[in-house]
């Protein structure tokens, strides 16, 4: 079998325009005539008048414009339509769209004798079984989007169903069978391609704002500011992507209504007056607004437009140095006090947001201790200036400063510091009635404790800063936690009241803290304070004592041991431990009980035997180490109880039995007493 012939495919893309009414007025906005019929010529010849349009507004036609859907073709502003260059074939039908700002409107011109791009896509097959069918497959057909596309299956005629819109698919690749009645492919698949051809349907979008651009005051003419760029959906291989750039308003218009530059097809903005016109001090707005025009069509009347607007701000440098407001500023301050004591005034005509206008001061004379600081106050610019170390009136009582006032910022090359950027600050120091100063403070002395009543210390001394007033001071005890002190209110002289006492509550780590005041004869008076700080010696004034002073043991315990004793002394070494543990004045023949020493602050008390059960009482002795010793008889009582079955009993252990020494003694008091 031979192959059939392959088939022919003739392809032709439609452009779509959708129309809007015009309201009926009395006057009727739009073209007065809706369609033209052009008959087709060899050929279009550039500029050459082809017809003439009429439309109008109804209100003066203020800003009209005409857009052509063919990139070949503009009309001219008296409604003239002709080529932009020679051409020989445009399609059967163009669309003229009018508009100002109060209508719009369309207009349609038939190519007669043109080539057809407006009905169908015609597939022929010379070659074609009879009763055969064809089909159409692909994206836009039976693919989403669905029903772009359809064919007649008898014809092969290929029809738009809706508007295409190029920038949503550009290229719709479709596929062509012939079927028999049954469905059954006969010939094919065979691709057809539809390219969607682009219509100037899209205008320039500035995407990247807020545009803002900064030059610096003074730059040379040409300067780049900033770059604008728009962007623009339909075919970039077109003029209808073909971008050209304008500046078509500058607010302010002053000093010059030409301050910048557009490059057309970069979109670069440049300056184009002198250095001495960008002074930021001399204009009346450091921020210009430019609004940015782009036109497709490479900038032709029939390209569409697109605007945004770009913010320039002249920045500042630092090219006015500060200056004091007054040439010499005058300030008092109390001797003593400290803080802020005057604030110096500077002018700067830059901008107050930066470096170039903020002042930074420095004391370059009369400051030799340190007194003074200034620092910037950052509100207003001034200079705070603060005494931070009291002044004294009867050292100096007058100060002169002198300031310097500098920018963060360094200065431009031209301009510098003058003698206005020095001030000179003159201090007047005010007297007041300062309180008397102990020396030394704190006073110090060491005493043993118990010293006698009425033992001079020593005496202080106060002094009245305030020498050229000649006062009199007068002396009071403050503080004085124990009672143990007084002090002479004329010549300062302390001594004792009471017996110093190291062990006392009122003595922290030996030393015995009190104040005293200076008071002079001022009107009103002041007065000043001073501590006194005695360091207390040790004395054996102290006797130990045991702990515990209660026992239990059991009247039939194996181990005899009673308790461990313990001994303190609230004096210092060598007035405390070792300790000598006894008993006192034993009596019982058979040695019952037994004392022995651990260390030297513990001792063990036992028995010998056991005993019944009953509570005794064990007069004990200890005995510190001190010249003199010290000794101290405490009575140990010791139960005896009843221990069965992992029960003690004590109860019955009430009666007490004494010693034979306590008994005697007790005797001898009852005898005393008939």
């Amino acid at each position: 079998m031979q192959p059939r012939t392959p088939l022919v495919l003739c392809v032709l893309l439609s452009q779509v325009l959708l129309l809007t009414s015009a309201e009926d007025l009395d006057c009727t906005p739009g073209f007065q005539q809706k369609v033209f019929h052009i008959n087709q010529p060899a050929e279009f010849i550039e500029d050459q008048s082809i017809l003439n349009l009429t439309f109008s507004d109804c209100k003066g036609n203020d800003k009209l414009r005409y857009e052509v859907s063919s990139p070949y073709f503009k009309v001219n502003s008296d409604g003239g339509l002709v080529a932009l260059r020679n051409i020989t074939a445009v399609g059967k039908t163009l669309f003229v769209h009018a508009r100002t700002p109060h209508a719009e409107d369309m207009a349609e011109l038939v190519i007669v004798g043109g080539r057809d791009i407006q009905g169908s896509l015609q597939v022929v097959d010379s070659d074609r079984p009879e009763r055969s069918k064809f089909r159409l497959t692909g994206k836009g057909v039976d693919q989403e989007p669905k029903g772009i596309f359809r064919i007649n299956e008898n014809t092969g005629s290929v029809s738009v169903t809706r508007t295409l819109d190029r920038e949503v698919i550009a290229v719709y690749q479709l596929f062509v069978e012939t079927t028999d009645v049954n469905g059954k492919t006969l010939e094919g698949p065979v691709p057809l391609e539809v390219i969607v051809i682009d219509q100037n349907d899209n205008r320039p979008i500035f995407r990247e704002g807020p545009y803002i651009g900064h030059v610096m005051e003074g730059s040379p003419t040409g300067t780049t500011v900033m770059r604008m760029t728009a962007f623009d959906a339909d075919d970039p291989a077109t003029d209808n992507a073909l971008l050209r750039y304008n500046i078509r308003q500058q607010t302010p218009d002053k000093p010059s209504p030409n301050m910048f530059y557009i490059d057309p097809e970069k979109g670069d903005i440049v300056t184009v007056v002198s250095p001495a016109l960008l002074d930021r001090e001399t204009l009346e707005n450091p921020k210009y607004e430019l609004i940015i025009e782009a036109q497709d069509m490479a900038g032709l009347d029939v390209g569409l437009t697109g605007t945004a607007t770009a913010t320039i701000m002249i920045d500042d440098k630092n090219d006015h140095s500060p200056k004091f407001t007054k040439k010499e500023f005058q300030a008092t301050v109390e001797e003593g006090a400290v803080g802020v004591i005057v604030n110096l005034t500077v002018e700067d005509k830059d901008d107050p947001t930066t470096g170039a206008w903020r002042a930074a001061y420095t004391i370059i004379n009369g400051n030799p201790g340190q007194s003074f600081e200034i620092h910037t106050n950052p509100q207003t610019n001034e200079g705070m200036l603060s005494v931070v170390k009291p002044l004294d009136y009867e050292i100096s009582a007058f100060h002169t400063l002198l300031i310097k006032v500098e920018n963060e910022d360094p200065l431009v090359p031209d301009v510098s510091y003058g003698a206005s950027s020095t001030a000179t600050v003159h201090i007047t120091v005010l007297d007041v009635n300062e309180g008397p100063v102990f020396y030394p403070d704190p006073m110090m002395v060491t005493r043993r404790e118990n010293i006698s009543v009425g033992s001079v210390l020593l005496t202080v001394n106060a002094t009245d800063p305030d020498s050229l007033q000649h006062q009199t001071i007068r002396y009071s005890v403050y503080k004085d936690p124990a009672g143990w002190l007084n002090i002479n209110p004329i010549n300062g002289t302390v001594d004792t009241t009471a017996v110093l006492d190291r062990e006392s509550p009122f003595v922290d780590n030996s030393v015995y803290t009190a104040l005293f005041l200076a008071i002079d004869s001022g009107n009103p008076p002041a007065t000043g304070t001073g501590t006194l700080l005695i360091t207390l010696e040790d004395v054996n004034d102290n006797a130990p004592f045991i702990y515990p002073t209660v026992a239990e043991v059991c009247d039939d315990a194996k181990n005899l041991s009673v308790v461990i004793l313990g001994a303190s002394d609230k004096d210092l070494h060598p007035n405390t431990d070792p300790f000598k543990f006894e008993i006192h004045k034993q009596a019982v023949p058979d040695k019952v009980w037994k004392i022995s020493k651990i260390n030297n602050t513990h001792a063990l008390v036992s028995l010998l035997q056991n005993l019944n059960k009953a509570n005794y009482n064990l007069p004990i002795m200890v005995t510190d180490s001190g010249k003199p010793p010290m000794t101290n008889i405490t009575d140990l009582r010791v139960q005896v109880c009843s221990c069965r079955n992992s029960k003690v009993d004590c109860n019955a252990a009430g009666a007490l039995h004494f010693s034979l020494p306590s008994l005697l003694l007790l005797s001898l008091f009852s005898l005393a007493c008939l």
